[in-house]
């Protein structure tokens, strides 16, 4: 048995023999760099030795193919685009929720994962990157770098200090930090569950000019997600005088992003923000603003496609039960994550329905053998973007 020390020294060795920098896209003067000693070390201590490799998912013989099988490009018209934060924090949940879209899709090789990470996350978006490309080989997907410093300055205090992080706000950002070839796109949180056939999602059509698709939930109180200071002011609750406001979760929407684009949306929600900044109107992080701009004109969706609140009430975290009807997606939001309630083996009943996609292994189920696979990984797409906003 080897000391600690030397094992750690011999493991971070291995490591840098075979890894090589990945190929990265500078977009607008993002400061490239290989992965250095750290990042490395980072990789073979922490990510590879923690998730296993996912079943390889494939197409059935009616999926559209792709015009390029040896490299998906993000502007096929045959993709079904996912936009994901990723950061260490949730990470087990990102993987399982990507595990869950890939296991009930018709036709996972079609489908395409755009992930923000944040800039400043203790893993590094390169080391993210890795360890995606070692649990799902064969997924087509992009890394983005989110800016922080796009948001950080509008951001207001929370009732909940998670809900202050800056990669909430990524989904305001998403037409800017895509591809302009892409011009519709999934969002979900990372504490979700998908177990349905995500087509049928993407499926949906946004009538009108309607720009989000989402579930809504016209029977809760509206009027708690904003402050009594901004219902008694006459000018601010006006905004709502001309449609019937519903209340909806932006943890799961299907988006429009050229109608997002042409309304300049992004710029709307910020001056939301901004106005909060100046005076409270609201005390619930990054859903408010979304709902000052869009209640009342959203897609109705079906409730089956966010079966939210079962992380339980944002203070206390308590168990929930699914609301009646059938389910398509499971959702954690509110205080409480499954996978934080089994590892500390306290979970609620539904958490044990997310357990199956968990991909996660304790260090103790390391296999030296992983690193075979650094040898044969070419490099994903890494995107950063320094100043995308204009």
């Amino acid at each position: 048995m080897l000391p600690f020390r030397l094992y750690a020294a011999v493991l971070f060795v291995l490591t840098i023999s075979l890894l090589f920098p990945p190929f990265c896209i500078g977009i607008r003067s993002f400061p490239t760099r290989a992965i250095d000693g750290g990042d490395a070390f980072e990789l073979a201590s922490a990510a590879w030795a923690r998730f296993s490799e996912a079943p390889d998912y494939r197409n059935g013989a009616h999926c559209a193919v792709s015009m390029n099988k040896e490299m998906v490009s993000s502007c096929d018209p045959s993709l079904v685009h996912i936009a994901m934060t990723l950061d260490s924090e949730y990470l087990r949940g990102s993987v399982a929720a990507v595990h869950s879209v890939l296991k009930h899709a018709s036709c996972p090789e079609n489908v395409f994962f755009h992930f923000i990470a944040a800039e400043f996350d203790p893993a590094s978006p390169r080391v993210l990157t890795q360890l995606v490309r070692s649990t799902f080989p064969s997924l087509n997907f992009k890394v983005y770098i989110f800016r922080e410093d796009t948001v950080i300055n509008l951001i207001s205090s929370s009732i909940r200090q998670a809900l202050e992080n800056p990669l909430n706000y990524a989904r305001n950002y998403l037409g800017d930090i895509l591809g302009r070839c892409v011009d519709r796109v999934i969002y979900l949180d990372s504490d979700v569950l998908v177990v349905d056939d995500i087509h049928k999602l993407w499926n949906i059509s946004l009538s009108g000019s309607r720009v989000i698709g989402a579930p809504e939930y016209c029977h809760a109180n509206f009027t708690k997600y904003f402050t009594d200071g901004f219902w008694s002011d006459p000018v601010l609750s006006r905004v709502f005088s001309s449609r019937k406001p519903c209340y909806f979760n932006t943890g799961v929407m299907v988006m429009d992003l050229v109608r997002w684009r042409q309304g300049n949306y992004r710029k709307r929600i910020e001056n939301w923000m901004e106005l909060q900044r100046k005076r409270r109107i609201y005390d619930l992080g990054s859903l408010p603003p979304f709902l000052l701009v869009f209640a009342g004109n959203v897609e109705a969706i079906d409730h089956r496609w966010n079966q939210h609140g079962l992380g339980g009430d944002n203070v206390r975290g308590s168990c929930r039960s699914l609301h009646p009807g059938p389910v398509s997606l499971l959702h954690w939001s509110g205080k409480g994550k499954p996978w934080v309630r089994l590892e500390s083996k306290n979970p609620c009943p539904l958490d044990h329905l997310w357990e199956p996609y968990d991909l996660y292994k304790p260090l103790r189920h390391y296999n030296a053998a992983k690193f075979q696979a650094l040898s044969s990984i070419s490099g994903s797409t890494l995107i950063g973007f320094s100043s995308y906003l204009s």
